[in-house]
C-alpha cells in the first residue's frame, strides 16, 4: 500500500492547540494535505474527545524513552510531520529545560532511528516567556529584566534558564536532516480541560462559582493591566501557522510570533465575560485588592456541585485551572503585546477578533 504523503503525529492532541490541529488537518482543504493524523497524549482520551478527530489515538510516557520507542516504532516509517504541543511545567525552570527536552528527545530519536524514516519537519509550540524570561519560577522571576514589548523575533535571548530556548536548540542541532519552526504564541484560548495553562477555562471557573455563590465578580489584577493592551492567541489560528510553517518553504528554521493579530485592555474583556456569564460587571477598585489563587482554593466543593447541578464533564476544579498563573499575567508592569510583522512578511495573514474568539470558545466549552 502506498504511503500517504502528509503523515502527521501530534504531541498533545488532548489540549488546546493540539484539538485545533487535529481539527485543521482533518479539514479536506488543509494546507499540504490530505493528511493521516495519529494523535497522542499521556493519557487516554477523555470522554469530551470524539475518535473521529484523528485516524489513530496513542498513548505513551513521552519521559520514558522505551515506551516511547515502543509506542512509535510502529509508525516511525510513516510520521512526515511532528507537532510538538505538549509540555510538562514546575516551578524550577531548571528542572523544566531538562524534563522538556528529555521528552522531546525521546520523541526525535524514536522518530529518527528508523532506516526508512521520513520526518521531514517538527513545529514546537513555545510562548511569550521566550521575551520576559522565567515568570513562574519563585526563584529567578524576583530578579527578571525582561524585553520591552512589542516583542519581536529577532530579540535575543535572556540569560536566565528557559526550557523554550532547551527545545529551539535540539531542534536546530538535527539539522539538515530535517526542518524545525517555532512558534511563540500569547495567551492561548481553546476548548480544552487538558492543559496546563487554560486561561479561558480559569476565567470561566471563576466567574461561574462567583455567580453560584453570590461573589462579586472582582477583576484580581492591577490598575495597570486593567488600563494597558495585552494579546491573546486563538487556539485555531496558532494551529493553522503551525500547519503553515510545516508545509511552506521560506518558513522552514524560523521562529514566528502567533497572536490573532488585534490588542485588548483587560476592562473590555471583564465587560465581555460578565455578559457571557450572566454576573454583575464590577469595576476595578483599588480598594479591594486580592488574591485570586488564595480566593479559590478552597472552592473545590463548589465546583462539584456545579458539576453536579448543570450535568457537566466530571473535573477536578484544581486539574482545569491555573490561578496562580493568570494572577502573575495580571500583575504584569508592561502592555504583554508582540508583533506579528515577521509571520505577515512570511505569507502567515491567520488573524481572529479576540471579542469574537472568547465568544466562540465560551460557546464551544
Amino acid at each position: 500500500m502506498e504511503a500517504q504523503a502528509s503523515v502527521a503525529l501530534i504531541v498533545g492532541v488532548t489540549g488546546l492547540t493540539g484539538l485545533s490541529l487535529a481539527e485543521t488537518l482533518k479539514k479536506p482543504n488543509c494546507l499540504g494535505g490530505p493528511w493521516k493524523v495519529y494523535g497522542a497524549a499521556r493519557r487516554p482520551p477523555p470522554s469530551w474527545f470524539s475518535p473521529s478527530m484523528v485516524d489513530h489515538f496513542i498513548t505513551f510516557d513521552a519521559e520514558d524513552s522505551s515506551d516511547t520507542r515502543a509506542k512509535l516504532s510502529p509508525i516511525a516509517h510513516e510520521v512526515t510531520h511532528l507537532f510538538w504541543v505538549t509540555f510538562q511545567i514546575h516551578a524550577d525552570e531548571e528542572y523544566n529545560a531538562t524534563v522538556n527536552k528529555t521528552m522531546l528527545l525521546n520523541l526525535l530519536t524514536a522518530l529518527k532511528s528508523s532506516t526508512t524514516s521520513r520526518l521531514a519537519h517538527v513545529t514546537v509550540q513555545t510562548g511569550t516567556k521566550h521575551y520576559m524570561g522565567p515568570v513562574f519560577d519563585p526563584v529567578h522571576s524576583t530578579q527578571l529584566i525582561g524585553h520591552q514589548p512589542p516583542f519581536d523575533e529577532n530579540m535575543p535571548r535572556l540569560p536566565y534558564p528557559n526550557f523554550y530556548y532547551a527545545l529551539e536548540d535540539l531542534v536546530a542541532s538535527y539539522a539538515p536532516s530535517l526542518t524545525y519552526s517555532v512558534h511563540r504564541s500569547s495567551i492561548i484560548i481553546g476548548a480544552s480541560s487538558r492543559s496546563v495553562y487554560n486561561a479561558l477555562l480559569t476565567l470561566a471557573t471563576y466567574a461561574v462559582i462567583c455567580r453560584h455563590v453570590g461573589l462579586a465578580f472582582r477583576y484580581p489584577g492591577t490598575r495597570y493591566t486593567w488600563e494597558h493592551f495585552c494579546d491573546m492567541t486563538d487556539a485555531g489560528v496558532l494551529a493553522q501557522q503551525h500547519v503553515w510553517a510545516a508545509v511552506t518553504p521560506n518558513a522552514k528554521n524560523q521562529a514566528f510570533n502567533c497572536t490573532n493579530g488585534d490588542v485588548f485592555a483587560w476592562k473590555t474583556v471583564w465587560k465581555l465575560l460578565a455578559e457571557l456569564f450572566d454576573v454583575e460587571f464590577v469595576a476595578f477598585d483599588e480598594s479591594h485588592k486580592f488574591d485570586l489563587a488564595e480566593l479559590m482554593h478552597d472552592k473545590g466543593s463548589v465546583w462539584e456541585e456545579i458539576v453536579e447541578k448543570y450535568e457537566l464533564h466530571n473535573t477536578k476544579l484544581e486539574e482545569i485551572t491555573c490561578y496562580e498563573a493568570l494572577q502573575t499575567v495580571l500583575h504584569f508592569k508592561f502592555q504583554h503585546v508582540s508583533a506579528m510583522n515577521k509571520s505577515r512578511e512570511h505569507g502567515f495573514f491567520g488573524h481572529v477578533d479576540t471579542l469574537k474568539s472568547i465568544r466562540f470558545w465560551v460557546k464551544k466549552l
